[in-house]
């Protein structure tokens, strides 16, 4: 008399679905980490453009009043040029971070999350910049005796600039993906297929 064997179970699919649950939050998480991480360089790149930045140099031609000294100055253009200069920068750091750590492991999300970051890094890099300083200058404006000079507040003349972040930061990692990603895909594939002649599939 033969005894029946007993055969293990087969595997059900839902048993999959924790494991796709915890890499979609894993994913969401790593999102949430790049655009916060990004905007807050945005505080740093500002503080950086207003060192750097030039500005005009005003007289005092009333109570609360002033006008530029020399009309002709390229100080405005050259704070200008600076902040576009600290958001290449700026986008070039956060591009390389979040491809390192983000990008390379969970793809469009991620990069949808470095645009959004790099953005926002860029707000804040120009309100950052553009209030440093703001209070001493509104201060000896409306102190100081008409003659005296002083030098203006730092302020954004052309908001095309803001794009210089974003552009750069997807360039960056939009670019290494292109460069490793065909790389892994055939790793993948080979591991893939290795896989399957040892399982004998």
């Amino acid at each position: 008399m033969s005894l029946p064997i007993p055969l293990p179970e087969p595997a059900h699919g839902g048993e999959a679905v924790p494991a796709r649950r915890l890499r979609g939050g894993t994913a969401v998480l790593a999102s949430l980490a790049v655009v916060a991480g990004t905007a807050l360089l945005g505080v740093a790149a500002g503080l950086c453009w207003a060192a750097v930045a030039p500005r005009a140099w005003l007289v005092m031609t009333g109570p609360g009043a002033a006008a530029v000294i020399n009309p002709e100055t390229n100080a405005f253009i050259a704070a200008d040029a600076a902040f576009c200069l600290v958001c290449l920068a700026g986008g070039v750091v956060s591009g390389l971070l979040a491809y390192r750590f983000a990008v390379r492991r969970h793809g469009p999300l991620a990069m949808a999350a470095l645009v959004a970051g790099a953005l926002a890094a860029a707000f804040v890099a120009r309100w950052v910049g553009e209030q440093s300083g703001l209070a001493t200058f509104r201060h000896l404006l409306a102190t100081l005796p008409a003659g005296a000079h002083l030098r203006d507040s730092l302020t954004l003349g052309t908001a095309g600039a803001l794009a210089f972040w974003p552009l750069a930061a997807c360039l960056v990692a939009g670019g290494l993906e292109m460069l490793s990603g065909p790389g892994r895909h055939r790793a993948g594939r080979s591991k893939g297929g290795a896989a399957a002649l040892l399982s004998g599939d």
